[in-house]
């Protein structure tokens, strides 16, 4: 078998294996919400597991790991801090309420078992670098991946503490959150992940892996039309009073100065 279709199929049961064993957690904790932690460390997880099947590889094989590790760390340290001690998340909450006793088997199939078919597909970029694992020194394609990397985690990392901060204080209950980089995009941690999947795609076509970009193009899409912007803001104009004045004057994705006079 080829090494590429060797490391996929490997990585592949492996998470197959991961999603089956959270699964079985939510049932019997009753919460599905413990999913959200575990998607940042599956990509962990699937880069680490891709470069032990191909050690000892080269700086930028070790280079995109490292990125997809500091990545996903930060992403599920944050969501297991925000979720813990939390009911369940409302999307899931409502999943439940709507399918009864069958929402077990729907959580396997929509929840668990897509989002592992999703994590493989999104990594791909790494997972064919690393196969690759080509000699050539880092250069300036490298750089560019790394600097878009790093705008990314910024916009994550600092747009999610400044929700946090807002919503730990008291005195912003029922107000809009419209500060810091919050002011410039109404979800710069989504921008942050669009950023950092563009910039890893970016080092891993300085290392021949040109061919996966259906897979940045795939999160840009699930980020801004599908699972991201679209789904969080379908009821929050409804719920939130000032939310739609928010959405007039701000950009929903890509961050720029915010629409005077409206």
């Amino acid at each position: 078998m080829p090494p590429l279709a060797a490391t996929l199929l490997i990585t592949a049961a492996v998470v197959l294996g991961l999603m089956l064993l959270v699964w079985l957690i939510s049932l019997a904790r009753r919460d599905a919400s413990i999913i959200d932690p575990v998607w940042g460390l599956g990509f962990v997880i699937v880069a680490w597991l891709a470069w032990s099947l191909h050690a000892p590889t080269h700086q930028r094989a070790l280079l995109l790991v490292g990125l997809t590790t500091a990545w996903g760390i930060r992403l599920s340290l944050f969501l297991l801090w925000r979720n813990w001690g939390q009911p369940e998340d409302r999307r899931y909450a409502a999943m439940r309420q709507r399918h009864g006793e069958r929402f077990a088997w729907v959580s396997l199939w929509t929840v668990f078992l897509l989002q592992g078919v999703l994590l493989c597909f999104v990594s791909l970029p790494v997972q064919v670098a690393v196969v690759i694992n080509a000699a050539q020194s880092l250069g300036p394609l490298d750089a560019m991946g790394v600097g878009i990397w790093g705008i990314g985690l910024f916009f994550e990392a600092v747009g999610d503490w400044q929700l946090a901060r807002f919503r730990a204080d008291r005195t912003q209950a029922g107000r809009i959150m419209d500060r810091g980089l919050w002011r410039f995009t109404r979800h710069p941690n989504y921008f942050g992940d669009f950023c950092v999947w563009w910039g890893l795609y970016i080092v891993a076509v300085a290392g021949g892996a040109w061919w996966t970009v259906i897979s940045p193009l795939l999160m840009s899409v699930l980020l801004m039309k599908i699972s991201g912007v679209s789904l969080l803001e379908r009821t929050l104009a409804e719920r939130r009073p000032g939310y739609a004045s928010y959405q007039a004057r701000t950009n929903a994705f890509f961050p720029w100065f915010p629409k005077l006079g409206r």
